[in-house]
């Protein structure tokens, strides 16, 4: 088995976390929940998704701009690792 490495960042803003994602046949992956603090929280939106890296919390990946809770969101899908960016409240 391969055993993909992240350099781990000791960053507040940081917060990795488990999805629950939808895979199509074209290879587009759609997150539906995130876990944050133990508790599930689905995903009512999402507004864009391109390659970006997190200049609040360091790390490069695919950056899905999202509404979680009602909160304006980065999602990140770093190697094979989930992070989120909580940017403010709407």
């Amino acid at each position: 088995m391969i055993k993909f490495e992240t350099p781990i960042y000791d960053n507040p803003n940081k917060h990795y976390t488990e999805v629950k994602a939808v895979f199509d046949t074209e290879g587009n992956i759609t997150p539906l929940s995130i876990v944050y603090n133990e508790r599930e929280y689905e995903v009512d939106r999402i507004s864009d998704v391109r390659p970006a890296a997190s200049l609040k919390s360091g790390g490069a990946g695919i950056r899905y701009t999202c509404y979680i809770a009602g909160r304006l969101t980065y999602l990140f899908l770093e190697d094979t690792k989930w992070f989120v960016e909580i940017l403010k409240q709407v």
